[in-house]
């Protein structure tokens, strides 16, 4: 594939059987689970389902929910492999944000199990899936096999104008985050990874951008994560009031904050207009706060966030799905709304903006806090002022959802980057998918 590539490695053929032998690499990975968790086990279903052979390195504490899932819905293409730390080392609690000292001795215990499966089966290709920030190593990057690397983000990044707008704990923790981000410019480890990797999957744009330089060529922006296609439908129109959901974590980068004004500034000729916000986090208060101050706490509905059966239930009660998040490198609330037929104003940044298109939803270029609070309440406007267009974006949205991001697309996506690495063809730094 490249000079990098070549040195050591012996030159590989394209397998002649429609499937793969895929090694996973999936420390968080629980069916069922929420967020990163519930990903990296629907990454395994899918690629299993869509014919390869896939292994799975993961954490000794998924292994009974694993065995359980597997006893009632057998998968012959689907073998785990696990691996826990020591009982001296468990003081580490697993998260999203992956930076602990803990997960990186997780993965050169990881990388050690998957060494031992080499020896056993003749592997294709090799895949870290969860654990997913840019910043943190994978060390399958360095067994003798095309590696691909992501989908990972963490390169999303709040304008500075928006910063302004945070609590001061969360401007703290913007700088060391990004203080971060540009180490990795200078990480030996990490130059490594992304020397050795064969493709490089990005959540967001942020992200691609945030890699080395050198190492942009083998990035390919997409998608982390797979919409439910037996949830998907249009929304039915019949209303009179216009109700706005929003749906996450509640913390500052979230950008509900920016979400409440714009509402409140929309409901001022739309008075009869109502917001659920399901959710909890540790800026619950600071942001209930806001509502308060603004005036529309009367107008606002508080709850916890729906499971997966709930949601549809509460998204076919909304006409519309608000989400102002600014580092958001998920984008799992903005697929859930979609795939439930909802439209998303939403700003054109981070994972968001790679799922919601012109057809199904209103983006916000980010600026300042002025400019995209009038630019919000003006999207939220032009949705309840025309029910025709409401009813196409509501159509548009779930189509989108089944047909661009369904777990069997993604699947076939990931299917693709495999065959490409396999024979040395390096994706184009900028494209928005993997070749289908």
């Amino acid at each position: 594939m490249d000079s990098d590539l070549r040195a050591g490695r012996a030159s590989r053929v394209m397998p002649a059987r429609p499937g793969l032998r895929v090694l996973l690499s999936a420390c968080a990975c629980q069916p069922g689970g929420e967020g990163e968790s519930g990903t990296g086990w629907r990454w395994a279903l899918a690629l299993a389902q869509a014919g390869h052979e896939v292994w799975v390195v993961t954490r000794t504490g998924n292994r009974s929910a694993i065995e359980k899932a597997l006893e009632s819905h057998p998968q012959p293409r689907l073998h785990f492999a696990y691996y826990e730390l020591p009982a001296w080392a468990r003081w580490w609690r697993h998260d999203d944000h992956g930076a602990q000292l803990g997960y990186f001795l997780w993965q050169l215990g990881a990388y050690r199990v998957a060494r031992e499966l080499c020896r056993k089966v003749a592997f294709d290709v090799a895949h870290h899936v969860t654990g997913g920030t840019f910043r943190d190593p994978s060390f399958l990057a360095f067994l003798d096999l095309p590696f691909v690397f992501g989908p990972v983000g963490g390169g999303e990044a709040a304008p500075r104008e928006l910063r302004e707008t945070f609590p001061l704990r969360g401007c703290l923790d913007d700088l060391i985050r990004e203080a971060a981000n540009r180490a990795v410019r200078i990480d030996p480890l990490m130059a490594l990874v992304y020397r050795r990797a064969s493709a490089i999957l990005c959540k967001s744009h942020e992200t691609a951008a945030s890699i080395p330089p050198r190492y942009r060529r083998k990035c390919v922006v997409q998608a982390g994560l797979g919409a439910d296609t037996g949830r998907s439908g249009a929304r039915e129109c019949g209303r009179t009031d216009f109700r706005v959901l929003y749906a996450g974590e509640l913390v500052y980068w979230k950008g509900l904050h920016l979400g409440l004004m714009a509402f409140a500034m929309f409901r001022q000729k739309h008075p009869d207009a109502r917001l659920t916000v399901a959710g909890s986090g540790p800026d619950d208060a600071w942001f209930r706060r806001i509502a308060w101050l603004l005036g529309i706490g009367a107008a606002i509905t508080w709850m916890p966030a729906p499971g997966h059966a709930a949601a549809r239930r509460v998204s076919g009660d909304h006409d519309a799905f608000l989400f102002p998040g600014l580092e958001d490198a998920n984008g799992s609330a903005v697929l859930d709304a979609m795939s439930c037929g909802l439209p998303v104003v939403c700003l054109d940044a981070g994972s968001p903006a790679v799922l919601v298109d012109a057809s199904c939803g209103i983006k916000v270029p980010p600026g300042s806090a002025g400019e995209v609070v009038g630019q919000l309440a003006s999207a939220l406007s032009e949705l309840s002022g025309d029910p025709a267009l409401l009813r196409v974006m509501s159509e548009a949205a779930a189509r989108r959802a089944r047909e661009e991001f369904s777990w069997p697309r993604q699947a076939a996506r990931m299917g693709s980057v495999y065959r490409s690495v396999c024979v040395r063809q390096a994706p184009r730094f900028g494209a928005t998918e993997a070749p289908a």
